[in-house]
């Protein structure tokens, strides 16, 4: 089975918080889109699966266990399960979040919404 998706289709910030939507679901991962208009976060939270984040467009401060990092586009940022970050977009931000399949979408929404 072939599917197809684009991280630049559709895109539109919401404007009180992230909007995040599923592109492709495969056998392994599910590859999520985070939209994030300037200044707006996800606020800290923990994943309980690794996760892998890369930056398509835009630039973020991205925090782990009280420490920022710069992520402007082209970053590549891989994380365990169980370690607390956040983000929040210093310029509007695409963002592709790669989640195991034994993940759940509705917990990254949930965390979305919370912001």
């Amino acid at each position: 089975m072939i599917q197809k998706s684009s991280l630049y289709n559709s895109i539109e910030y919401g404007p009180k918080g992230p909007k995040i939507n599923v592109l492709i679901e495969t056998e392994f991962t599910k590859e999520i889109r985070i939209l994030l208009a300037t200044g707006q976060e996800v606020k800290e939270h923990k994943t309980p699966f690794p996760i892998v984040i890369e930056i398509v467009q835009g630039h973020i401060s991205f925090g782990v266990n009280g420490e920022l990092m710069a992520l402007e586009k082209g970053a590549l940022l891989s994380l365990q399960g169980s370690i607390t970050h956040n983000l929040v977009a210093k310029e509007d931000s695409i963002l592709r979040l790669t989640l195991s399949k034994q993940d759940e979408f509705k917990r990254v929404q949930k965390v979305g919404e919370q912001s």
